[in-house]
């Protein structure tokens, strides 16, 4: 696109330009003498492809309005107008009735084909800032699959609006870091919050460079999660790399942002309700509020999510818990039929949005992101539950500046986030008849692991890979023998076709044997496969590693309910700091 183009994109307001066309009977967007001469000459001549875009849907709304409300069709009248005749231009109220009628379904409301449309949709693609992170995530997310997107909120002091916060030429950290799952069967959300301050190792990171060469960026054991952004040159991708490493799920993709968007965000959406239990002066975020409610934008939306010393113990877990807080608030703020109805608003979202984001390529377009959206637009917001790592203060300190990973507490729900299980109570809309099926299928599954299980030395079994990380097979026959003292395992190499889950084969009589090995590896009943008949006195079970097996000792079979302790709250429920 020219730059002549690219300025009439600017230019235009889309929310200004909605007007009937009396040949069409359909509202569009107005397009003035000189974009109208400049529609003409860019029309395709006969016979040559013509280039199209469809209108995106809302990349920052997770939830499209309903019902969906069609614009007028040919031949009805203008609302509130009289059919038939020569029909008026909207002016004044009746332009925003008319706007209210055809504009309230998805984001941007823009005409595919017309000038006015393509123009604003290329400028919105222009406004992503899009970045290579190689092989750090999965390759793209699937719609049969779940989905992890890991949100970064950068403290990078560069670029305009933000030279007023600490040291100006700091490359950044990644300061605020939530890992969003989105299920199966997109009903629900888990939204895991890792504190900047924990104690992990960053891996080595393979990082693309401006010259599209790939440099290595050696990795660091005992250091600061937030280290994994930005210093020695790491990008979003070892970030990535290492929320793997940590929580033992892969990564589809990224979205990061800075300060700007916490404060242009915030104002677009006309304010962020917050609930204060007390007076708050403080002095290094500049937040001074008085308790009760407010509606905080702008600057003062991004004081409140920088404090550290208004709430709680003062610490960065208390700071997360107000930033969830603020963030399960925006959402319901993006839900509410005041901004999913008022097209200005809408546009103005999709302008600050686009702006604020750096994502990778995998979702670096509006066509993209509109796919993504359309992924989470049916999503409750009761079903989204914003939880936390759980951490321990670091043992090895005497001053407690830093947090290790408590394992009692994060094993379980770290399994449950991998095994796709919800935090929240998903309402079920099977059938009954189904349900009773299912119910049935599953207690008989059940029973396989139900009764006596052979001594470990008893248990014989070969090992194959079929879809889990190169070496498994290898791994596991070592775990299983020097751990568990599963003395007759075989290691046979990679299976002939790779599976999505895990399997255990066996006969009848392998059953112990069966019981104890899916005890010891924590295999769920719907990964054992029995066979018709016996098996003959030293034959071997078969154990097939499917896509779903993460590793030697990390367990299949996701607990069903968050363990005791753990800190949790739904995005539908409106929290007060204190």
């Amino acid at each position: 696109m020219d730059a002549q183009s690219r300025r009439r994109a600017d230019e235009i307001d889309p929310a200004d330009q909605w007007v009937l066309n009396p040949r069409t009977g359909n509202y569009e967007l107005r397009l003035d003498s000189s974009a109208a001469q400049q529609s003409q000459q860019q029309r395709p001549s006969v016979g040559a492809p013509r280039r199209t875009r469809t209108a995106p849907a809302a990349p920052a709304a997770p939830e499209a309005p309903s019902p969906v409300v069609p614009g007028p069709r040919r031949g009805d009248g203008p609302p509130g107008g009289r059919r038939g005749g020569r029909s008026r231009r909207i002016g004044g109220g009746g332009r925003k009735k008319a706007l209210m009628i055809t504009g309230g379904t998805l984001a941007f409301l823009l005409v595919g084909g017309s000038l006015a449309a393509y123009l604003y949709y290329d400028h919105l693609n222009g406004n992503l800032n899009v970045t290579d992170i190689g092989s750090a995530g999965s390759g793209g997310f699937k719609k049969d699959q779940p989905i992890n997107i890991l949100v970064i909120g950068t403290d990078k002091r560069s670029g305009a609006g933000n030279e007023g916060y600490g040291d100006k030429d700091s490359v950044g950290h990644a300061d605020t870091t939530i890992l969003f799952h989105v299920s199966k069967d997109r009903s629900n959300a888990t939204a895991l919050s890792i504190p900047r301050d924990l104690i992990t190792s960053v891996p080595d990171c393979p990082t693309k460079q401006p010259d599209g060469s790939t440099k290595n960026i050696p990795g660091e054991k005992g250091t600061r999660f937030n280290t994994s952004l930005g210093q020695s040159g790491r990008d979003p991708g070892c970030t990535m790399r290492t929320v793997k490493e940590i929580t033992g799920i892969q990564v589809d993709h990224f979205m990061m942002v800075d300060f700007n968007a916490v404060k242009n965000l915030s104002t677009a959406v006309g304010g962020v309700p917050v609930c204060l239990e007390k007076d708050v002066n403080d002095k290094d975020s500049k937040l001074k509020l008085s308790a009760g409610e407010h509606r905080l934008a702008g600057e003062d939306a991004l004081a409140f999510v920088r404090t550290r010393h208004a709430f709680g113990n003062q610490s960065d877990l208390d700071r997360i818990k107000t930033q969830q807080q603020f963030l399960g608030s925006m959402m319901r703020e993006m839900k509410s039929k005041e901004t999913l109805t008022s097209p200005k608003k809408f546009l103005s979202l999709a302008e600050v949005a686009t702006k604020s984001l750096t994502v990778d390529s995998g979702i670096g377009s509006i066509d993209k992101l509109t796919d993504l959206a359309g992924e989470l637009k049916d999503m409750n917001l009761k079903n989204i539950s914003f939880t936390t790592l759980p951490v321990v203060d670091n043992p090895a300190e005497k001053v407690k500046a830093t947090v290790v990973v408590n394992q009692a507490q994060a094993d379980p729900l770290l399994q449950m986030i991998r095994g796709d299980v919800s935090l929240t109570e998903v309402e079920k809309k099977e059938k009954a008849a189904k349900e009773s099926a299912e119910a049935q299928d599953k207690a008989k599954q059940d029973a396989l692991l139900q009764g006596e299980k052979a001594p470990a030395g008893d248990v014989r079994v070969d090992i194959r890979n079929g879809g889990g990380p190169a070496g498994s097979a290898s791994t596991t026959l070592n775990w299983l023998q020097n751990s568990k003292g599963v003395n007759k395992a075989s290691n046979l190499g990679n299976a002939p076709a790779k599976i999505p889950a895990t399997q255990l084969e066996f006969a009848p009589n392998q059953a112990a044997q069966a019981r104890a090995l899916a005890d010891m590896m924590g295999l769920p009943a719907t990964a054992l496969k029995v066979a018709a008949a016996d098996a003959g006195p030293k034959t071997p079970m078969k154990l097939t590693l499917g896509a779903d097996f993460k590793g030697a000792g990390i367990a299949l079979n996701a607990p069903t309910e968050a363990p005791e302790g753990v800190q949790r709250v739904e995005a539908d429920k409106a929290v007060c700091a204190k």
